[in-house]
């Protein structure tokens, strides 16, 4: 049982444990009893093919976010600067830097809890592509550089979005890392406003978005001189992911 994890021990459960396994295992579950994420329970989160420590730092990755990454991994070819923009455990990043083939991928976390999660999943991880994690809010660590891609998924709910979450949601995620304002759009807004002139020309910028609001996003991007907009459906059909890219230089 050398090296288990305790979200593996868990899944074993059943089967002979080490006496510390076996309690940290009682102390996993009275956390659930108590509503606990199983995910902040055991310590760790599965994202793709990432195995990442994740606690109430950072929100817990969902499935639908890996599509994200598919997304870009699909446009944007090779080489070049990724930013991944409020990376809270580290996942996109992190996926990135070991699915993708950047020269480097620059992670921006604006708490400095979450930013520190991140650092240990970059411990644990050693990807191939050197990370950088930065602190600060938004596209503002990126000065000074030009991306091959940005990504983000934002916070994107209103506070009425907020309240009707699920209470497991709303008692243990961080609420900074959902919640965007009153129309939910404030942090994808300012990317939209922000990151064009930080792309190279053919860059692509990726963002995870509220399901009923890809009207609205699309509408926004046009507001602030995006031409070239998609809408992508998720794992379940859902328009989830909205995909900008900026002009080749000579067109």
């Amino acid at each position: 049982m050398a090296g288990i994890t305790l979200g593996d021990a868990w899944l074993r459960r059943d089967e002979p444990q080490s006496p510390e396994m076996a309690k940290r295992i009682q102390v996993a579950l009275a956390q659930m009893e108590r509503g606990v994420p199983f995910a902040y329970a055991t310590g760790r989160a599965g994202f793709r093919a990432l195995d990442l420590l994740i606690d109430a730092r950072a929100l817990i990755p969902r499935p639908e976010t890996e599509g994200l990454v598919d997304l870009v991994l699909r446009h944007a070819g090779e080489g070049g600067l990724a930013a991944d923009i409020g990376t809270g455990s580290g996942c996109i990043a992190l996926a990135l830097a070991t699915e993708g083939r950047f020269d480097r991928v620059i992670a921006v976390e604006r708490s400095p809890e979450a930013a520190a999660l991140a650092r240990a999943n970059l411990t644990l991880v050693h990807p191939r592509t050197p990370v950088e994690i930065r602190e600060g809010d938004l596209l503002a660590p990126l000065a000074g550089a030009r991306f091959r891609a940005i990504v983000s998924n934002p916070p994107y709910l209103t506070e009425d979005d907020y309240d009707a979450l699920d209470e497991s949601v709303r008692a243990f995620e961080p609420r900074e890392a959902l919640v965007s304002g009153r129309d939910g759009l404030d942090a994808t807004r300012a990317l939209l406003a922000g990151a064009a002139a930080l792309l190279e020309p053919d860059g692509v910028l990726a963002l995870e978005i509220d399901e009923r609001r890809g009207d609205a996003v699309r509408a926004l991007a046009h507001a602030h001189g995006w031409t070239r907009i998609e809408i992508h459906d998720d794992l379940f059909g859902r328009p989830r992911y909205a995909l900008f890219e900026t002009t080749s230089e000579d067109e």
